[in-house]
């Protein structure tokens, strides 16, 4: 399969779907990745980019929330789930996905923000993602800059 833009957005909504499950039930990354398979439709899905993000973000879950958790004004347990699960995500990506554009990585996240997340939430994701990649990625968004 070629990878698409359409591929790797479906790869993160069910990635940030699949993080929030994990965040709220505690199950196993490999009983909900099998549940996904089997109740979505993942022909049209960048499935390696999905079970990288899913699997990524939990086994390096504390290094990922360092990267964004200097720019929060509240603990992120505090975060509601579908915030959370997005900041997770997409600090990953941007601490591990560097063939990814970061501007790229906050676009994505402040659409799944719009669509999930709670009145607003897209503003704060996107102001605390804007602080993590210019910290994470500081070359790219200098360099952008110019």
């Amino acid at each position: 399969m070629t990878v698409t833009a359409s591929a790797r957005r479906k790869a993160r909504h069910f990635a940030m779907q699949a993080l929030y499950q994990w965040q709220m039930a505690g199950a196993s990354l490999n009983v909900i990745e099998a549940e996904f398979q089997t109740d979505n439709d993942m022909s049209k899905t960048d499935v390696p980019y999905f079970r990288d993000l899913f699997h990524g973000v939990a086994k390096n879950l504390d290094e990922v929330e360092a990267g964004f958790t200097p720019h929060l004004d509240r603990n992120v347990d505090d975060l509601d789930p579908v915030s959370r699960a997005l900041l997770r995500m997409s600090t990953y990506e941007l601490k591990n996905r560097i063939d990814v554009p970061y501007k790229v990585v906050i676009n994505e996240a402040v659409a799944l923000a719009k669509k999930f997340g709670p009145t607003d939430a897209y503003k704060f994701i996107n102001g605390i993602l804007d602080k993590t990649a210019a910290d994470l990625r500081a070359a790219e968004v200098a360099a952008d800059k110019k």
